[in-house]
């Protein structure tokens, strides 16, 4: 659970407010003179941070965004309305420079009415939710096949299955999810473990949910956009591990339907919104979350609350009048489910001007409370983000490390050499909702997400502020050595990355 908040960050809450009640009515009558005053900077983020941890819109647009739109994977109708909406979010924000970004992802992908049912022994049903990126059971028709338990989906586990494998429906057990290593490890086992499978002639897979009570989730098998030919489900940890001691004593028989829906290449949307700045517009200072989900759930903390986050900072700016030096740049990604498809797809489509990115910082990871920021291999970002936040400091955001993360949407800024932040934050409530049914707009802590937000609004004025650029940017040579510093590239070869850097498919780093 969240650590109890400290005296000294709630005084610091109630000092921020006081102080934008005070400042507020005088400073957004004068903005633009106010901007360039003696002091101005540190008294703009103090503004900042009381308005974000006072009463904005961010929780009235998360609502809107779960209620009332909902699951939105990239492709699907609910997806193309969050678009809509978040282009009108921001405009209603006061933001004049608003646009979309289209980009085509290689393949489409929707799940149906999954079902699942052991037929023999003993008959019950089977909770299921289907793997993204995966084909749907054959035929568009339920399968039935004898299922067999092949443990931990090893290669060994699928040598030992033998012949018993081919044809038949394999069961893969999983440990419980309890950190967010646990989270990293389902992701790297997957090509190995659908080599095996594939290796081994198998008809469908079923992997065991890592979650607790019966709780499913989505779980993409693959990262990249592209339809892998094996049916594959996540099914419910308790009927998993029934299955499974029912297969160690008997043969056992199951229906699996899967009735996912695939297609072609189709073409997705970003969204970006822009405060053009007043002494450097040429320099940008982008920050970003993702508003896209799964749709088990209505992506409340992945990745909706952060969503909301980018376009209150936004608001706060423009409610404040505050023009920085560098241009801001607000992106709301989507197709990071599928492998951080849309961040990619903005970095190539911006490449001639990625140099002029001084800084991306990400959120990603719900609601909980920002202890720091990861700086990805960069020690140079450390004394920025702190000199950033001293406005702040009684918030104690103060947890930063060097450790390099895969798997949102810094990444593609981070392998062309832009300097870059993600949020880090507290697991819960993230972790244990992660991409599933319960993600909903129930589980998110709603005072912690406007000490994030202010937090964030805080940040960003410093980058935009700062008279040098925060880091330089990197070569290639820089970039590759930073990858092997801090062993990301070994999740890059685990999570299937690896060889589109090395080929220039991925990254615009010179």
């Amino acid at each position: 659970m969240p650590k109890t908040v400290s005296r000294k960050a709630l005084f610091t809450v109630a000092l921020l407010c006081a102080w934008a009640a005070f400042w507020f009515p005088t400073y957004a009558a004068q903005p633009r003179a106010a901007a360039r005053a003696p002091g101005a900077e540190t008294r703009a983020a103090g503004l900042l941070a009381g308005r974000e941890l006072g009463t904005t819109p961010l929780l009235d647009d998360l609502r809107e965004l779960c209620d009332g739109i909902g699951g939105r994977p990239t492709g699907s109708q609910a997806c193309e309305r969050a678009v809509d909406w978040a282009v009108g979010r921001f405009r209603a924000a006061g933001v004049n420079s608003v646009w979309t970004e289209p980009y085509t992802i290689p393949g489409s992908w929707a799940g149906g009415h999954d079902q699942a049912e052991c037929l023999a022994p003993v008959e019950f049903p089977v909770r299921v939710a289907a793997a993204p990126s995966t084909a749907p059971t054959p035929g568009g028709h339920a399968l039935e096949a004898p299922l067999v338990n092949a443990g931990d989906g090893s290669r060994e586990a699928f040598a030992r299955l033998g012949d018993r494998a081919r044809g038949s429906i394999v069961l893969v057990l999983s440990p419980e999810m309890k950190t967010e290593a646990d989270l990293f490890a389902e992701y790297t086992r997957d090509a190995p473990l659908l080599a095996a499978a594939q290796r081994a002639g198998v008809a469908a897979l079923l992997v065991q949910s890592t979650q607790p009570h019966l709780l499913l989730y989505r779980h993409p098998m693959g990262l990249g956009g592209e339809i892998l030919p094996l049916p594959t489900a996540i099914v419910a940890r308790e009927h998993a591990a029934r299955l499974a001691r029912l297969a160690d004593h008997d043969e056992v028989r199951l229906r699996l339907d899967l009735p996912s829906r695939v297609g072609g290449p189709f073409e997705a949307r970003n969204v970006v919104a822009e405060i053009r700045g007043r002494e450097k517009p040429e320099e940008i200072v982008l920050i970003g979350a993702h508003l896209d989900s799964w749709d088990l759930g209505t992506g409340a903390e992945d990745d909706g609350v952060n969503a909301a986050l980018v376009i209150d900072v936004a608001r706060s700016f423009q409610a404040l009048g505050l023009v920085p030096r560098r241009t801001v740049r607000f992106v709301l990604f989507t197709g990071e489910e599928q492998g951080m498809l849309g961040s990619a797809a903005y970095v190539l489509r911006h490449a001639a001007e990625i140099s002029h990115h001084v800084v991306m910082i990400a959120f990603d990871t719900g609601s909980g409370r920002i202890t720091g920021f990861y700086l990805n291999g960069r020690e140079g970002l450390r004394r920025p983000v702190d000199q950033a936040l001293a406005a702040v400091a009684g918030l104690e955001a103060t947890d930063d490390t060097l450790e390099a993360i895969d798997g949102t949407d810094n990444f593609d800024f981070l392998i062309s050499g832009v300097p870059n932040l993600v949020g880090r934050q507290e697991w819960a409530p993230y972790l244990p909702n992660y991409h599933a049914e319960s993600d909903v707009y129930d589980v998110v802590n709603g005072r912690q997400a406007r000490t994030n937000a202010a937090l964030a609004a805080v940040l960003v004025w410093g980058m935009a502020e700062r008279p040098e650029p925060p880091a330089s940017h990197q070569t290639r040579a820089e970039v590759e050595k930073l990858l092997r510093d801090t062993k990301l590239d070994e999740q890059m070869k685990g999570l299937g990355q690896w060889d589109d850097w090395v080929a220039g498919k991925r990254g615009v780093s010179k």
